[in-house]
């Protein structure tokens, strides 16, 4: 194979991954970049031109890449464009594909980033053999990949399937980034939880060790880590997340009957503190006709190999 590697980029809001990845899914080396630390799409770019730059000449990969595939939020698989994405710093339509393929040289194909993922657990992770199953990207916001008969639900416009955006609170809902109010990414993603505590923290009289921190610098981490020592509120505030996780899984089932809903992503690590009650309340909330038919998974794929496994197969599909 005269050009036996594709590079895969997950461009996420917090940060962006690259990898250089071989025919058989080894990912060869992988770096990473701030993706907010540039206000303007070009300086972005640049910066990703440079790194990616130094990975390919360091891995003797010059010239042997055959295509990149990017998973980015609002990525339209049809257009190559990021369109409104509510997590980026640059608002508008981008045509990144464009951007990306005049900037190296080489065909760019891109997809949602929880498109991505979806795709890598497919081929590589829990999600192989199954034709029919939903992905819940649980970091930044709350990402979704539809796969229904092995393939990826795209819809006529290219952006089925930002199931992140459905409403879970139609009265007096969290502002979400997209502009909307009540989003489950508003209440579940990991910025979601965080608001949470705040609000918890404010409303509620009982001592807490996040009452040690500042509020407005409390992170989905930070509560994971109180929860983890004890701390009744903290535990409260998973069981808050993983009951509204669990409620919207259940209509989910209603929608595509998947063999499995699986979950990727930096909250998803909180184990049994949300599983449970994500489990109960996905339970008790799922009608019986679909009743013990769908299974609730963890990604089996690192963090950051997920999405950039997926998103590299669609640079083999890159063409010139």
């Amino acid at each position: 194979m005269s050009k036996p590697y594709v590079v895969g980029i997950d461009i996420g809001g917090t940060n962006t991954v690259f990898g250089i990845v071989d025919a058989r899914g080894n990912v060869i080396a992988s770096s990473s970049i701030k993706t907010a630390k540039h206000s303007k799409i070009e300086d972005y770019i640049d910066e990703l031109s440079t790194e990616l730059d130094r990975l390919i000449v360091a891995n003797d990969a010059k010239d042997k890449v055959h295509g990149i595939g990017v998973g980015a939020p609002n990525a339209n698989y049809f257009t190559g464009m990021i369109e409104d994405a509510p997590n980026l710093p640059w608002g508008g339509k981008i045509p990144l594909a464009d951007m990306l393929s005049e900037k190296f040289g080489i065909p760019v194909t891109i997809t949602n980033d929880a498109n991505a993922a979806a795709i890598g657990e497919m081929t590589y992770g829990v999600a192989r053999g199954l034709k029919d199953f939903i992905m819940i990207t649980l970091g930044t916001g709350v990402g979704s990949g539809i796969v229904i008969n092995g393939q990826l639900v795209y819809g006529h416009d290219g952006f089925a399937g930002e199931l992140g955006h459905v409403v879970v609170k139609r009265n007096n809902g969290r502002i979400c980034g997209c502009g909307r109010s009540g989003c489950l990414e508003a209440y579940c993603s990991a910025t979601g939880v965080a608001r949470t505590a705040r609000e918890f923290l404010e409303i509620r009289t009982e001592p807490s060790l996040l009452r040690n921190l500042h509020i407005e610098d409390i992170t989905s981490k930070d509560v994971y880590d109180a929860a983890v020592a004890g701390d009744m509120l903290a535990k409260e505030i998973f069981e808050y997340t993983g009951k509204i996780l669990g409620e919207t899984f259940a209509d989910f089932i209603n929608f595509s009957s998947p063999e499995a809903i699986i979950l990727f992503g930096g909250l998803s690590k909180s184990g049994d503190l949300l599983m449970n009650p994500i489990r109960e309340a996905m339970t008790r909330n799922t009608l019986t006709c679909f009743k013990g038919k769908t299974r609730l998974l963890l990604s089996e794929l690192k963090e950051s190999d997920a999405a950039v496994l997926g998103a590299s197969a669609l640079g083999w599909e890159a063409k010139n």
